[in-house]
């Protein structure tokens, strides 16, 4: 049974009412309650409406089916490519994660993460390019990048210690970016 439907059923309303005290269309419920991971703002009313933090709504019950660690581990050591290219650091876990077929909220969790630190090197980027300070600009954006990197990658070998200790992540966001 999904989170959204034991939620639902354990203050005893039906979608319909869930639907009009939430404004998500009956339909969006439904494909939730079906397996369909709830975001954004979708998963910001269902919470809000059943009066719930919006992360018991992304839980995995055991009832489901179990999540690899070993998997999860390679999903999220493979974020390490960030010291090679920046840019893919997003790109090798999710390849994998499609590839295994292992979305679940901890993976999506991962890639969201690394997402995010991929649009702050971008921003970075962006920014030491428009505000030309000549030399100091450029020193100042290397200095940060080169920070960025091995900050993000101590966020995946923690994490990773996390998934072979208790099979969850020390680093998570409160939002996903996909």
């Amino acid at each position: 049974m999904s989170e959204l439907k034991e939620q639902r059923k354990n203050i005893n309303i039906t979608q319909e009412e869930l639907s009009e005290k939430s404004g998500i269309s009956l339909r969006t419920i439904q494909r939730i309650e079906s397996g369909s991971i709830p975001k954004g703002y979708t998963l910001k009313a269902l919470a809000r409406a059943l009066e719930i933090d919006e992360n018991s709504l992304l839980e995995t019950k055991p009832a489901q089916e179990p999540i690899n660690s070993n998997q999860l581990n390679l999903i999220n050591l493979s974020s390490l490519a960030v010291f090679c290219i920046p840019v893919i650091n997003f790109l090798i876990p999710l390849f994998i994660t499609l590839l295994k077929k292992q979305i679940n909220p901890m993976t999506i969790q991962i890639i969201s993460i690394q997402v995010f630190w991929t649009s702050i090197m971008a921003v970075i980027f962006l920014l030491g390019n428009l505000i030309n300070l000549g030399d100091l600009g450029r020193d100042i954006f290397l200095v940060v990048l080169f920070l960025i990197i091995p900050i993000n990658a101590f966020m995946v070998i923690r994490n990773s210690i996390e998934i072979k200790k208790n099979n969850k992540l020390y680093f998570s966001l409160n939002f996903t970016c996909i």
